[in-house]
């Protein structure tokens, strides 16, 4: 900086310029306590050790620890991605890029995924699916059966979770969650929820956990009505009888 001290420069490249003839210079100058140059030196000793370029460029990636959960995804980012089924409930790394998704088991890579950015969403690879239930540590019949022990509406709540669902195991964490639900309201409160959440047609984990949180669920639940259409007669209402004249006239 000090050789340049005195030079007014008007684009960032005639400065680089003016930077880079210094800076040969400065790397054929020889060291003050060693006979060489820097340009010598990385001729004689860098040079012949370096490696060709990668063929691709670097890409950042980040990690981090996940669990598998019983539907055998990992979560990433709010989104999940599958693994093989018998990793469910081990310990992995998930390294995940821009464009892409490892889940590495003890340093060995057992999943790869194109990264995806819709929150709450799966993405499942077919392989990666057990040939049959049994294969899950948790079941459909499972899940019904946990559901029938806190009453008839969790278990339809249950269902209806897993029917909405492409696979019915990626409801599984979904019904775990609802179940959840019991041991902090109780169960009672929780079966309450759920008839509530049929009438509403929300079966689903947030409107479950919203009715107990505002504790809908003590409230008396009313039934439905649904309002006859164009009860109220009017001039605009021609009614069927002229629709059957017109048909008569055509």
């Amino acid at each position: 900086m000090a050789a340049l001290r005195h030079r007014t420069f008007f684009s960032l490249a005639e400065l680089n310029r003016a930077i880079r003839e210094l800076l040969i210079r400065l790397n054929q100058r020889k060291f003050k306590k060693l006979d060489t140059t820097r340009t010598r030196l990385f001729e004689e000793v860098d040079r012949p050790a370096l490696k060709p370029l990668p063929a691709t460029p670097f890409e950042f990636a980040e990690r981090k620890k996940a669990k598998v959960h019983p539907d055998y995804h990992v979560e990433v980012d709010h989104h999940y991605y599958s693994v093989p089924h018998q990793h469910q409930g081990k310990e992995v790394e998930a390294r995940y890029s821009e464009k892409t998704v490892e889940i590495l088991l003890n340093g060995n890579r057992i999943a790869t995924h194109i990264r995806s950015y819709v929150p709450g969403k799966h993405t499942t690879r077919e392989e990666h699916r057990p040939v049959k239930h049994q294969d899950l540590k948790w079941t459909s019949s499972y899940m019904m059966d946990k559901g029938r022990e806190v009453g008839s509406a969790t278990a339809d709540v249950l269902r209806r979770i897993m029917d909405q669902r492409k696979h019915p195991e990626l409801g599984y964490r979904a019904c775990l969650g609802v179940l959840r639900l019991g041991k902090r309201y109780s169960t009672e409160r929780l079966e309450a929820a759920c008839r509530r959440a049929i009438v509403m047609n929300a079966a689903t984990y947030r409107s479950i956990k919203s009715i107990l949180e505002s504790s809908l669920d003590r409230e008396p639940l009313e039934p439905v009505e649904i309002p006859t259409a164009h009860a109220e007669l009017h001039p605009n209402v021609r009614g069927s009888a002229y629709y059957r004249k017109a048909e008569e006239v055509a």
